[in-house]
């Protein structure tokens, strides 16, 4: 079956961006939102080595946290008791209590955790070596991560899926364009198919037959089918802007958001008909995201401006931004919507 490209649905006009513009300028410093999480937001800075904690209450940055060197992703611990900072550059892992916003404690000879994910099932940590093109398999036992298999992969591993039955591991490939996976009972690789330009993070759609792959180096999600024992196949490509590049679940169950660092704004995916069915303003390289309980509020951390964005979902408008510290990556809060 030939690949099939996906529509998006239509574009905003130039006059919708300018409204949410002026939104931005006439949004006060530390807005009152209803949509606000009851706990603290982390926002990870890769290059500042830190991790801010702002207030949501005020919208603030109460203070930060020092981590390891090169902070790309962070990931809550399956009891939701830490959420875990991986410091690429310093060989280690930072755990955070999500509540209390404290350095709980640190653990080293990790190496190069770029990105990082749990297994549903609870039995495995698994990390990406974006650097040294590997991905380690951990075993953990609810409280540290025992190293099983270290499994080369070539060239630079980037985002990491699992899949709900914990039987299979998937990765982006950043810079050699490819998908591998990797089966969790024998611990070896796979599969290994090409992707288009620069993949970057991988989502599972809710019903487990389809693939998301943002594709940073195009304009647009991959699409690929997957069914147990059978090797992914390419099946088309959602449309949604430049620099495709990571996923946060709505909350819903059915759509799944993505950020487009290149065209400065966040696409909504209808998981259940493959289109782009919305889309957000999003300025100065949107990343990574999170989404308050209720799915009102966007969190995204805008990389090129050294700030923490909200985005109200219902207007599809900019509320403020909150200044954090340089290249902010990761946004995490324990007052979260369902991530799948």
């Amino acid at each position: 079956m030939p690949a099939t490209a996906f529509p998006a649905a239509p574009a905003w006009s130039r006059r919708s961006f300018l409204t949410c513009s002026l939104a931005l300028a006439a949004a006060s410093p530390g807005p009152a939102l209803a949509a606000a999480p009851r706990t603290p937001v982390l926002v990870l800075n890769s290059q500042s080595g830190s991790v801010s904690v702002i207030d949501p209450s005020r919208w603030v940055e109460e203070r930060r946290i020092a981590t390891g060197r090169e902070p790309h992703h962070l990931y809550m611990t399956p009891d939701e008791k830490s959420v875990i900072v991986a410091n690429a550059g310093s060989d280690s892992l930072t755990f955070i209590d999500p509540r209390s916003a404290q350095v709980q404690r640190q653990i080293t000879g990790i190496l190069d955790p770029y990105h990082l994910r749990f297994s549903p099932d609870m039995r495995w940590f698994v990390t990406a070596a974006n650097r040294l093109n590997h991905i380690d398999l951990y075993h953990w036992d609810g409280t540290n991560p025992t190293l099983v298999q270290r499994i080369p992969t070539g060239r630079t591993p980037s985002h990491l899926w699992i899949d709900a039955a914990s039987t299979t591991v998937w990765s982006s490939m950043q810079d050699s364009d490819e998908l591998v996976a990797i089966d969790l009972a024998s611990q070896r690789l796979s599969d290994r198919v090409p992707t288009g330009s620069t993949p970057a993070d991988v989502f599972g759609t809710p019903d487990g037959r389809h693939l998301l792959v943002g594709l940073t180096g195009g304009s647009g999600v991959q699409v690929f089918e997957i069914a147990a024992g059978q090797p992914a196949r390419a099946v088309g490509q959602i449309a949604t802007g430049k620099g495709a590049h990571a996923f946060r679940a709505l909350g819903d169950g059915r759509h799944v958001l993505v950020s487009n660092r290149v065209a400065n704004t966040i696409s909504q995916i209808d998981c259940s008909t493959l289109r782009a069915v919305a889309e957000f303003p999003a300025p100065s390289g949107p990343d990574c995201m999170d989404v308050s309980r209720d799915g009102a509020l966007i969190m995204v951390g805008s990389r090129w401006a050294g700030r923490l964005t909200l985005i109200d979902v219902a207007r599809r408008a900019v509320l403020t931004q909150v200044k954090v510290g340089k290249s902010p990556h990761g946004v995490w809060t324990l007052d979260h919507a369902a991530r799948t």
